[in-house]
């Protein structure tokens, strides 16, 4: 497999592209985490950026929710946020103080699930804007990102722990530690078939099915550092190589291909699937990447 690769430019190296995801809009929606702001570029290119107040926020992952918005985390001011596809906002404070909000995903429930990173808790907030909270069986693991299961459970990465949790609607925790010491997961995304996640540590894809049964494939870059993940509804995954300066994919037999992106030391973070069945990505140096497989 070969892809055609595009970057665009959206904002300077300082700004920082870092998460990104599809809107319910058609629009590519990503947060711009060193300058406190949020972006939308439409499918015709038409960038609008949006400032958060105040501009240290570090706005991180963001996610469509069920309400037809988008809603992304606050990791330095410690809230949850709610974006129109018209610009309008409003932020929900978290009930822990400085609990580091970072990983989100809309649940089953039609609630945004989160993580906590530095409050060992995985959050659950009601379009309402109802709070529930629930601790880690353990402390230091360090929550990371989060993804909705075919289980209909959350399923989220435990970076410092090298694990996986699963947490059910109802709020119970099931813990499933990597036989790989030092694996570090941090992207996690879902499939048909099971929960698929990014081992920064080892440089490894790692796969896990809803009973708990988990392989692991190295990439073929020892140092790739792979972050986030995801899944292109066909089967296969799409991830970031951020110290590689790549974009893998990962077929659902573990056969990897690698593709190198044309600006030196990108910095490849967030990863989504475009309303034109693109990968998207975003480049801490300013760029979204598109790309197309021929």
């Amino acid at each position: 497999m070969s892809a055609a690769i595009e970057e665009y430019h959206v904002a300077n190296a300082g700004a920082g592209p870092y998460g990104i995801t599809t809107g319910p809009d058609g629009a590519l929606w990503f947060s711009l985490i060193h300058a406190g702001q949020i972006a939308r570029r439409s499918a015709d290119g038409e960038l609008v950026v949006h400032q958060l107040d105040p501009p240290t926020c570090r706005p991180s992952l963001i996610t469509p929710g069920a309400d037809g918005a988008l809603w992304f985390t606050e990791s330095q001011s410690n809230r949850i946020t709610r974006i129109t596809t018209t610009g309008e906002l409003s932020s929900f404070e978290v009930p822990t103080p400085d609990s580091g909000p970072f990983g989100i995903a809309s649940g089953p429930d039609d609630a945004l699930w989160f993580t906590q990173m530095t409050a060992d808790q995985i959050g659950r907030l009601t379009p309402e804007g109802e709070f529930r909270e629930y601790a880690l069986p353990e402390s230091g693991a360090f929550p990371s990102m989060i993804t909705c299961g075919p289980d209909s459970a959350l399923w989220f990465t435990m970076n410092q722990s090298d694990a996986i949790g699963r947490i059910s609607a109802e709020g119970m925790i099931d813990i499933y530690e990597l036989s790989t010491p030092g694996a570090a997961p941090v992207g996690i995304t879902s499939t048909v078939d099971g929960i698929w996640f990014a081992e920064i540590g080892t440089s490894q894809i790692g796969c896990i099915t809803t009973t708990g049964e988990m392989l692991e494939f190295p990439l073929p870059s020892r140092d790739a550092r792979p972050h986030a993940i995801v899944s292109d509804g066909q089967g296969s995954c799409w991830f970031t190589e951020w110290a590689a300066n790549r974009i893998g994919r990962i077929e659902p037999s573990g056969s990897i291909t690698e593709f190198e992106l044309p600006t030196p030391n990108s910095e490849p973070h967030g990863i989504t699937i475009g309303s034109d069945q693109a990968v998207w990505v975003a480049l801490e140096n300013g760029a979204v990447a598109r790309v197309a497989p021929t």
